[in-house]
């Protein structure tokens, strides 16, 4: 089963970093996100992946078609104009890099890769910018087993603010006070799905296709959008803090908690 990563979009909330690179080759722990969550895939065996190109899709060209050096040590022969690579490191994945539009919505870049994932029994989305410990078998087990079109991994997304307790009968006095409460009450959508071929026919043609609007919502009015709830860690890179959150998980830690 392919895994297709969404990795065309602008990343305008974290324009510090994206105005050079695209959002998924922003680095946490000294290698870009997008790896990091191909790692997390390849771990559970799914080491086949398809990434939706878009905005500066030449820097991840050019990551990939030259991943070998990006990872190695090398030796520059500069008089011969040869180059050695010693210790080599390098994964056993295949990668499709294909261009889906500079300006194309989730939607539309979903469904220009389709003859990439056509003749499988479905496939593995994500998107290029968030990680979590989610038991990638387990959800692809779980997709397979109630024979709907979607699954999405739904979590439930620590709160950024402290939260108030106010009593509005006592002149607003504040009766607690919780520092980022642990749990937010509502389930959110944790970016990690399994679909079958069929979601194609629930995604329009034309470049403004949001996959998040008309294709999920028409997916949930058919009955055929399930979600398998994922209690573990999970962290979207929504802006230049969530980055540095990541960097310091990543580089103060030998297994990041995504990898636990």
């Amino acid at each position: 089963m392919k895994v297709v990563i969404l990795a065309g979009g602008l990343g305008t909330r974290i324009s510090e970093e994206t105005t050079v690179k695209p959002k998924p080759m922003v680095e946490i722990g000294g290698m870009p996100i997008i790896w990091h969550i191909m790692k997390i895939y390849s771990n559970f065996g799914f080491k086949d992946f398809v990434i939706c190109l878009g905005y500066k899709g030449y820097v991840i060209k050019e990551f990939f078609a030259n991943y070998r050096r990006h990872t190695s040590d090398l030796t520059i022969d500069l008089k011969n104009n040869n180059i050695t690579i010693d210790n080599s490191n390098t994964e056993d994945w295949t990668v499709s890099l294909v261009e889906t539009g500079a300006n194309a919505m989730t939607g539309a870049r979903i469904k220009k890769i389709k003859k990439y994932v056509q003749d499988d029994e479905g496939f593995c989305l994500t998107y290029g910018d968030g990680v979590s410990n989610v038991n990638i078998k387990e959800l692809v087990d779980f997709h397979k087993s109630h024979k709907k079109i979607a699954t999405l991994t739904a979590v439930k997304s620590p709160s950024r603010f402290g939260v108030l307790n106010i009593d509005d009968n006592n002149n607003g006095i504040v009766d607690s006070f919780k520092e980022k409460p642990e749990e937010a009450k509502d389930w959110i959508n944790g970016g990690f799905f399994v679909l079958s071929n069929k979601v194609f026919d629930y995604i329009g043609d034309g470049d403004d296709v949001v996959f998040e609007q008309n294709p999920l919502q028409g997916l949930t009015k058919d009955g055929q959008l399930m979600s398998f709830k994922h209690h573990g860690f999970w962290h979207a890179m929504d802006s230049l803090r969530d980055k540095m959150n990541l960097d310091q998980m990543a580089s103060h830690s030998d297994i990041p908690p995504w990898m636990k």
